[in-house]
């Protein structure tokens, strides 16, 4: 269900490419660690006995994000109305976290809605804030049981205040689960994002509350929205695109600039495990030298 960005459930589909991004992410923060197979304090370990035999645990991307694309163009190959496509992409969705958190991925962002898909048909945009209210709604319980975090980022303010309401609940109840961090991206723009931690830090300079002088990209990077999110790996390590789109649709734009990019022709609503490990597999086989020669 998505264009220039999607929904919980997206909608494009071209030609697959895997596209290895060069040079990597230099940042005032201190270098990640490692990717750690350890689980964080009170989460049950992630048992490396259900990792296919592909995957080593050692090197798993620990934070995912999903451009999820094709739902649309799904359900007009069956002769199904766009809602049928959205409804499939939910399932692909949910199948995409339980791998997730049986894996040892830590955490997984979804682009679920952007800013710009505001301008679809107004049905097609109420049919999906019902659909995220409804998922959001009907997954609490089971969050609770697996230990998943749930946490919404993008322009809330458009949203309609049942949904907020329900996000607002969910990710409060939610809170002090610690096996997989999830973040659904609705109603959200990269760039908004940036314009918007951009204000709040000359907000702080007019107050003398911080020096220009001082900012630096960890304080940058603690305005974005995905600081709360994401906060222990604010930075997608891969970045998966479904339907053969080429491009990132204002998604995450200053978090992704060096994850490792995988693009699928896949159609989001048939993404399944064979495709996630594809995924998986191929962040594994690469370099990723963040900018340093290996002599």
């Amino acid at each position: 269900m998505r264009q220039a960005a999607n929904t919980m459930l997206p909608s494009h589909s071209p030609a697959a490419t895997h596209q290895l991004p060069t040079s990597p992410r230099r940042s005032t923060r201190p270098a990640p660690p490692p990717p750690c197979p350890c689980p964080r304090a009170g989460a049950a370990p992630a048992a490396e006995s259900l990792l296919p035999g592909c995957l080593r645990a050692e090197s798993l991307p620990r934070h995912v994000a999903v451009v999820m694309d094709g739902n649309a163009r799904w359900a007009r190959a069956r002769g199904l109305p766009s809602a049928a496509g959205h409804e499939a992409g939910r399932r692909a969705l949910e199948e995409t976290v339980r791998l997730s958190r049986a894996w040892g991925i830590r955490a997984l962002t979804a682009f679920a809605f952007s800013n710009e898909n505001w301008s679809r048909p107004k049905v097609e945009v109420d049919f999906l804030m019902r659909l995220f209210e409804r998922v959001i709604h009907d997954s609490v319980a089971e969050f609770l049981r697996e230990g998943i975090r749930l946490r919404v980022i993008g322009d809330s303010s458009r949203l309609p205040v049942s949904l907020q309401k329900i996000a607002r609940e969910a990710e409060e109840t939610t809170r002090n689960n610690s096996q997989l961090d999830l973040t659904l991206a609705i109603s959200y723009s990269g760039r908004r994002d940036i314009v918007q931690a951009c204000r709040k830090l000359a907000q702080k300079v007019q107050s003398k509350a911080l020096a220009a002088e001082d900012i630096d990209e960890a304080l940058f990077t603690d305005e974005l929205e995905t600081s709360c999110a994401a906060d222990e790996f604010p930075y997608p390590d891969l970045l998966i695109r479904t339907s053969g789109e080429l491009r990132l649709s204002n998604f995450l734009l200053w978090q992704s600039a060096y994850s490792e990019l995988f693009f699928t022709n896949t159609l989001w609503p048939d993404f399944g495990e064979a495709d996630y490990l594809e995924a998986l597999c191929s962040f594994q086989s690469r370099d990723r030298r963040f900018g340093v020669r290996k002599l």
